[in-house]
C-alpha cells in the first residue's frame, strides 16, 4: 500500500496510431553506407547519412564549388588556432585551386604565421613563462612585425600585405612553404589582419607604433569591407576558429557595405569551430541572412580534422 495518496496513471485507454500513419523524419533513405577500403574523399562524403551535420557539410561543399565555378569570392576568416594547428598548407592548396580568394586573420593568426615563417616554431608555453613576465617577449616577433606595420602606414597598404611583403625577404627558405601570409602575398591573394590593441604580444614590444598599428589595420578593415561587398549572389564567407574578433568585424563589414548602397544577398556563411560560440552563431550564421536570403551553416569539429577533411573533399574532384 502506497503512502503517497496518488496512484500511477492508467494507460489502458491511451490511443495509439499505426507507425505507417505516424511516419518518421528519418527513413532508410537517409542512412549512410558502410565505408569501403580505398574509397575517395568524394565517395566518403557521398556515403555519409543524409541528415544533420553531414547535410551541412554537403551544403558547404556545394556552395564552395558553385562559388568557384561562378567566379565568386571565397573568404576565409581565421583565428589563431587554425594556424598553430598546422593548417596553412591545406589552406594554401585550397587557395591555389580557387577555393580561397581572400583571407582575414585576427592578430593571433598573423603572429603564429609570422613566427612559423621566420623561425619554424610558434605557440608559447604560457603557464611556464607567465610567472616571470616573459610571456610575449620574443624579440624578433615584436620588432619585425612592428617594422612591417610602420612600413604599411608609410606606404599606404594594409597590415596583411605588409607582413607578406616583409616575409618575402625575411622568411627562412626552409619554412616559407608553411606561411599563409607569404604564399598569399606571392599569389596576390588579399590577406587582411584585424588587430584589437592589447590582445597581441607585439603590442607590448618597445618598437610598437600605435598610430601605425591603427592605420594599417584600419586600411585592412576597409579592404575587407570591399571584399565582403563582392559576396553578393553566390559568394562564401567561412569563419574558422575566431570566437569574437572576426565575427564582430564581419558583421560591421556587412552593415557598412549595405549602408553604402551595395546589395548583399543570397550568399553563404559558415562557422567552423570545435564549439559553437554566441557571436559566430549570430553574427556569421544567422544575422547576415535576415531579409537577405542565402544560408548560414554551422559545423562543429576540431580544426585539425575538419579543415583537412573539407580540403580533401574539395580537391578530390581535381585529381579525377
Amino acid at each position: 500500500m502506497t503512502k503517497y495518496g496518488r496512484e500511477p496513471l492508467d494507460f489502458s485507454r491511451l490511443r495509439t496510431v499505426p507507425i505507417a500513419a505516424r511516419g518518421g523524419k528519418v527513413t532508410v533513405d537517409h542512412f549512410g553506407t558502410a565505408p569501403r577500403r580505398g574509397m575517395t574523399a568524394g565517395a566518403w562524403l557521398d556515403s555519409l547519412p543524409r541528415i544533420l551535420a553531414a547535410e551541412s557539410l554537403r551544403a558547404l561543399v556545394r556552395s564552395l564549388r558553385a562559388a568557384r565555378e561562378r567566379g565568386k569570392p571565397v573568404i576565409w576568416g581565421l583565428g589563431g588556432h587554425i594556424v598553430k594547428c598546422g593548417l596553412a598548407p591545406a589552406l594554401i592548396e585550397l587557395m591555389r585551386h580557387g577555393y580561397a580568394t581572400a583571407f582575414a586573420m585576427n592578430g593571433a593568426a598573423a603572429i603564429h604565421d609570422f613566427e612559423i615563417a621566420i623561425a619554424g616554431q610558434t605557440s608559447e608555453d604560457v603557464e611556464a613563462v607567465l610567472p616571470d613576465g616573459s610571456f610575449g617577449a620574443a624579440e624578433e616577433t615584436g620588432r619585425e612585425m612592428n617594422l612591417a606595420y610602420r612600413a604599411a602606414a608609410r606606404d599606404g597598404i594594409g597590415a596583411g600585405e605588409a607582413l607578406g611583403r616583409y616575409l618575402d625577404g625575411q622568411a627562412r627558405p626552409e619554412f616559407a612553404a608553411g606561411s599563409l601570409l607569404l604564399n598569399a602575398w606571392r599569389a596576390s591573394v588579399p590577406v587582411t589582419v584585424h588587430i584589437a590593441v592589447g590582445t597581441d604580444t607585439p603590442h607590448t614590444h618597445p618598437a610598437v607604433d600605435p598610430a601605425a598599428l591603427g592605420t594599417a589595420t584600419h586600411h585592412d578593415f576597409r579592404l575587407f569591407c570591399a571584399l565582403v561587398g563582392e559576396l553578393q549572389e553566390g559568394g562564401v564567407y567561412i569563419n574558422a576558429g575566431s570566437a569574437v574578433v572576426l565575427p564582430e568585424v564581419f558583421l560591421k563589414a556587412v552593415s557598412a557595405v549595405r549602408n553604402l548602397g551595395h546589395p548583399l544577398r543570397e550568399f553563404t556563411t559558415a562557422n567552423l569551430d570545435f564549439l559553437q560560440h554566441y557571436r559566430p552563431t549570430v553574427n556569421v550564421v544567422s544575422r547576415p541572412h535576415a531579409q537577405a536570403g542565402g544560408q548560414g551553416i554551422a559545423i562543429t569539429g576540431h580544426h585539425e580534422i575538419m579543415v583537412p577533411l573539407l580540403a580533401a573533399v574539395l580537391l578530390d574532384a581535381e585529381a579525377r
